[in-house]
């Protein structure tokens, strides 16, 4: 198997001749024309997309168990992935163990059973303490 000359050297085209045009100049100029009275020229400051992480939670957590330890980005990025995973992982397994039962609803059982099922021996046991605990501190908080 050879391989193929890239298609800007085919057609003859190059990267410089297909440049982006910058058009920031143009906005500002267009933005400083407007006046008030003319509502179609005015523009709206777009919101950056939200992206949902576990990071405020690991580092809440760290403070709690190693209060002057910090945390680099790609370590909170490494944690977040972990997290992310676990979770599906066990959503997973609750969701097939339900499907099993003929039950809709996932409860705190499926999720046991599902932990015991993916973490290892001592992890699970643990997982579990801490989850029952968890449980048992929000029923009574409900029923207050």
């Amino acid at each position: 198997m050879g391989f193929s000359k890239p298609v800007s050297t085919i057609t003859g085209t190059s990267k410089a001749s297909k440049a982006p045009v910058s058009t920031t100049g143009k906005q500002k100029a267009a933005k400083k024309t407007t006046s008030k009275d003319d509502t179609e020229g005015t523009t709206k400051k777009r919101k950056k997309a939200r992206k949902e992480t576990y990071s405020s939670y690991i580092y809440k957590v760290l403070r709690q168990v190693h209060p002057d330890t910090g945390i680099s980005n790609k370590a909170m990025g490494v944690l977040n992935s972990f997290v992310n995973d676990l979770f599906e992982r066990i959503a997973s397994e609750s969701s097939k163990l339900a499907a099993y039962n003929k039950k809709s609803t996932i409860s705190s059982r499926e999720i046991q059973t599902a932990v015991r099922l993916i973490l290892p021996g001592e992890l699970a046991k643990h997982a579990i303490s801490e989850g029952t605990k968890s449980v048992t501190k929000f029923s009574a908080s409900s029923k207050q």
